[in-house]
């Protein structure tokens, strides 16, 4: 067990070394694609893009990590849609950047004053929040409209925030109610294994993290009367899911 823990600790300060040099450097080039794109890209696809190698390098690189990313091919290239994520781990960020499609990320005020990864959500014009503040989820919800206006998908998280316990939290009001103003599909998004790639207290990697991904068929908003009966019908779809892959995960080889 003491070896164990001493090859995870070296490999933790490896990768955390690794993260701050090659993010210094992949910022430049953000900046030069940036510089590059705005002329032709006015909605930053190719930014985006960049920025979701920049975050898979990470697993490409991490011994421990491995990623299985599943009907990639129902999301749009372009075209409104608002993506909806179950959420257990920062490395849950790392991990939708793996779909390889445009979208702008709904995230946290806070982190776009992070070093390097914050400066480059700022240049991919990502949609900030701040939790609880009306003014803060009113500018929020203008930004999106504005992004699907232009055929630009977004993410958000619907539970607001990580569930501790793996188990899906509640979902709040937002993502149902642009999709169903802006006349646009809901697509499920649903996480596995995550949990396990970046801990919330500490730098040490957890062992072996298999995360999977899988994008669920879209949901027609017009289906439904009211936003709490789409929201309610995405979250057991999302539900059922996430139960119906971790018991797979669970089930011994060939069952």
């Amino acid at each position: 067990m003491a070896h164990c823990r001493a090859i995870r600790l070296l490999l933790s300060i490896f990768f955390w070394l690794f993260f701050v040099l090659s993010s210094t450097v992949l910022f430049l080039g953000a900046v030069l694609v940036w510089l590059v794109t705005l002329p032709f890209d006015r909605d930053g696809r190719v930014l985006h893009l960049y920025s979701c190698f920049w975050a898979q390098l990470y697993f490409y690189v991490n011994p421990l990590w491995h990623l299985r990313v599943d009907g990639r091919e129902r999301l749009p290239w372009r075209g409104p849609a608002v993506l909806v994520a179950n959420h257990e781990s920062l490395g849950d960020i790392l991990v939708l950047f793996g779909l390889y499609r445009p979208f702008k990320w709904v995230s946290k005020a806070e982190n776009f004053k992070l070093p390097l990864i914050g400066w480059n959500m700022h240049l991919n014009r990502y949609v900030p929040l701040v939790r609880g503040d009306k003014v803060s989820i009113a500018k929020m919800m203008r930004g999106c409209e504005y992004w699907l206006s232009r055929g630009v998908p977004i993410l958000m998280f619907p539970e607001g925030t990580r569930s501790f316990d793996g188990q899906v939290k509640p979902f709040k009001d937002g993502a149902f109610t642009l999709a169903m103003k802006m006349k646009c599909p809901i697509i499920p998004v649903v996480l596995t294994g995550t949990a396990r790639t970046l801990p919330k207290h500490g730098l040490v990697l957890e062992a072996q993290s298999h995360c999977h991904v899988q994008v669920m068929p879209p949901v027609d908003p017009a289906a439904f009367p009211d936003v709490p009966t789409l929201r309610e019908h995405v979250r057991d779809l999302i539900i059922a899911e996430q139960a119906r892959l971790d018991s797979r995960a669970s089930a011994p080889p060939g069952a």
